[in-house]
């Protein structure tokens, strides 16, 4: 059997992630494949949260690697890591969009998508926040990102999908707790589909050096 899937999820359905606000990704309605990720500065986490304001203070880049988001029911914003409000590290930053800038790393939870901002003035005095994405990582479980987890941005191996209809699949926590059945996990990445096992029953768009991922039957 053959599926194929569209924008981001498989072969395309971009799983946004609105991790932190459910659990798994906002758009754990997707399998997916890239991820990317004051003075006042906004963002937004993928999954259509509102946009945020950054407290200043913080650092010289708003959501600099390694720092530390907050989290909440409508918006996100800059916090230290140490405080009882961080809720998720930044794994990777970028600038521009999630289309055209790098991938995150295959783990990541959720991206948090910010705007471009040009107040009168900044944390480093230079007047503009340009487009960015900054590539999160939950602090604690549960971590939609990894292996079967159900969510995150990017779809990898071990993870486990189930068809949404239309010929699109979406990705669903492999364990079962999720709100839908795994039908399919993905069990190799693979340059071509040839390469793929006999036992292959889905084919999915994982992106990379590897782009193709073998899927069996649960």
């Amino acid at each position: 059997m053959q599926v194929r899937s569209s924008a981001g999820v498989v072969w395309g359905l971009l799983a946004l992630v609105g991790v932190l606000l459910t659990g798994c990704q906002s758009p754990s309605a997707g399998v997916a494949q890239d991820g990317r990720p004051g003075g006042p500065a906004s963002g937004t986490a993928t999954g259509g949260s509102p946009p945020v304001t950054r407290p200043s203070g913080y650092g010289a880049v708003f959501l600099a690697v390694d720092e530390c988001s907050s989290f909440g029911t409508t918006s996100f914003t800059e916090v230290p890591c140490a405080g009882e409000r961080a809720a998720a590290r930044v794994v990777a930053r970028h600038d521009g969009t999630v289309r055209d800038g790098p991938r995150c790393p295959a783990t990541t939870d959720f991206v948090l998508h910010i705007s471009e901002q040009r107040p009168s003035s900044d944390e480093d005095g230079d007047g503009a926040v340009p487009q960015g994405y900054a590539c999160m990582r939950n602090l604690q479980p549960p971590h939609p990102g990894d292996p079967g987890g159900g969510g995150g941005p990017r779809t990898i191996v071990g993870d486990c999908v189930y068809s949404s209809g239309d010929g699109q699949v979406r990705e669903a926590a492999c364990d079962g707790k999720g709100r839908q059945e795994p039908e399919y996990e993905v069990t190799d990445a693979v340059v071509r589909r040839s390469d793929c096992p006999v036992s292959t029953a889905l084919y999915v768009r994982l992106g990379g050096d590897r782009p193709v991922g073998c899927a069996r039957p649960l």
